[in-house]
């Protein structure tokens, strides 16, 4: 089970690859729908009597976040093999339902196909963290699904209303179409928006829907830590960017304000509860509140810079924190503690550990030259461009960034050695060493030359802006 989950996922990748190499980056240039940007589309009836199709396709931002999950997802695999032991078969299963769910959300064009891919990928989630999690699990489990239901139940009301409403003398599910015909009135865009909003900024998690992402993170298992941090949570941004910015531009400028403060108290927020914690798991999901309101802010900020900024930093959080919760999950298998209170030291121990940690700290920091910092850097030159005073507060969340890992990093790795048993930890495996190097060549890719990631979603990116009239 363990070789089949891993060739299946490999060779996802393979062909992922194939798509990433034959995506046309000209494609789409000054569109205003989605019908000029995708690419490999495939559309086909699927239920006939209420014009439902299996209608998939590619444009740049969803390339980049198909390109992330059939990456991270091999990785994940292959990580697990040492530390899963009961029910091997479910769990590679689960992982491969997952992948095959989040693939669908991010490659799907029909809203019934898009929503049946979005509940389907709850399952395998559920089972990961309720079955194979840690003690806490089941409570964590039920709250992730509870949280997730609620936004989705609003959603579906949302996409029923669109295929009555959105495209005048016809009921379709296209996304496409309803890009190209659809005439949503502008009382209607702030309802709309509200349900497709609250979905998607429940998966985000924005502040204040964020309190599911501990409990989930910390008892779900490393590798469940790593798809949910690294690709999830990227859905319910790739949400706004797909559906409620250019869809509802009237609303979303409405709403712009309330967004962005709330994506500012999320980066403040998720920094200061980082700084306070002493688990080092508990640490890093709370970092990703932080870093997860710089992509909405991003976003929010309706400019290039902005925009751009906020679609990478989704790649960059995926492979930062991807790896950040790895390297935790490193540690714990070795001394079954997470307590940052336990370590100390132990640099000397385990120089590769210690190195390949610091690299992948400061990335999520946002040192010049990894991927962190293209990211955080357009982000807050979009967001001074429409509200310096909210790009002033966002900045302060890098120092703070810098504050939490580097704290954590000089507790765990320098001083003395306390805990006797920390003097018998090994260093990294051939296994470990391979799957952090392979996420270390795209963090320091992105950061040297990231015009290789920010080309493909350029144009996408401007169709949503020409949509919202920026």
């Amino acid at each position: 089970a363990k070789m089949v989950a891993l060739a299946t996922s490999t060779l996802t990748f393979a062909a992922s690859l194939v798509l990433f190499f034959g995506f046309d980056r000209a494609k789409g240039a000054y569109a205003t729908g989605l019908a000029d940007l995708l690419q490999f589309e495939v559309n086909k009836p699927w239920i006939e009597t209420l014009n439902i199709h299996y209608h998939i396709g590619l444009d740049g931002i969803s390339l980049l976040l198909v390109m992330l999950t059939t990456f991270i997802t091999p990785l994940c695999i292959w990580g697990s093999f040492k530390s899963i032991k009961q029910g091997v078969k479910g769990y590679y299963l689960a992982f491969l339902i997952l992948e095959t769910g989040i693939l669908g959300v991010f490659a799907a064009m029909d809203l019934v196909l898009f929503y049946v891919f979005w509940e389907a990928m709850l399952i395998p989630m559920y089972l990961l963290i309720g079955v194979w999690g840690g003690p806490n699990r089941v409570y964590a489990a039920v709250k992730f699904i509870l949280y997730t239901m609620v936004g989705s139940l609003l959603m579906l009301v949302g996409i029923l209303w669109l295929y009555f409403n959105a495209v005048p003398g016809e009921h379709t599910f296209d996304l496409v179409r309803i890009f190209q015909l659809g005439q949503i009135p502008v009382e209607a865009q702030a309802y709309l928006f509200g349900a497709f909003a609250l979905a998607f900024a429940i998966k985000v998690p924005m502040f204040p829907f964020h309190t599911w992402l501990p409990d989930a993170h910390v008892e779900a298992p490393t590798a469940g830590s790593i798809i949910l941090a690294g690709v999830l949570l990227k859905m319910g941004t790739y949400g706004f960017v797909r559906f409620c910015l250019p869809l509802f531009p009237s609303a979303a400028h409405d709403y712009a304000g309330l967004m962005m403060l709330l994506a500012v108290i999320g980066i403040i927020y998720g920094a200061l509860v980082s700084m306070m914690q002493t688990d080092m798991k508990k640490l890093v999901a709370y970092s990703s509140v932080s870093h997860l309101g710089f992509v909405m802010l991003g976003l929010f900020a309706f400019n290039m810079q902005g925009m751009q900024g906020g679609t990478i930093q989704m790649i960059n959080h995926g492979l930062s924190t991807g790896a950040l919760f790895f390297l935790v999950g490193v540690i714990y298998e070795r001394r079954h503690t997470r307590m940052i209170a336990d370590y100390g030291g132990i640099a000397k121990i385990m120089p590769k550990y210690a190195t390949i940690f610091m690299i992948v700290a400061l990335s999520s920091i946002g040192l010049p030259g990894l991927n962190g910092f293209i990211g955080e850097f357009l982000v807050l030159v979009g967001a001074f461009k429409t509200s310096p005073t909210y790009a002033i507060f966002a900045a302060s969340g890098v120092v703070f960034a810098a504050v939490y890992l580097l704290w954590m990093y000089q507790r765990v790795f320098f001083g003395e050695i306390t805990h006797d048993a920390n003097k018998k930890l090994t260093d990294l495996t051939t296994a470990e060493k391979v799957i952090l190097v392979s996420i270390l060549v795209f963090i320091v890719w992105i950061g040297v030359y990231p015009s290789t990631f920010l080309s493909i979603s350029e144009n996408s990116v401007a169709m949503v802006l020409t949509r919202l009239g920026g």
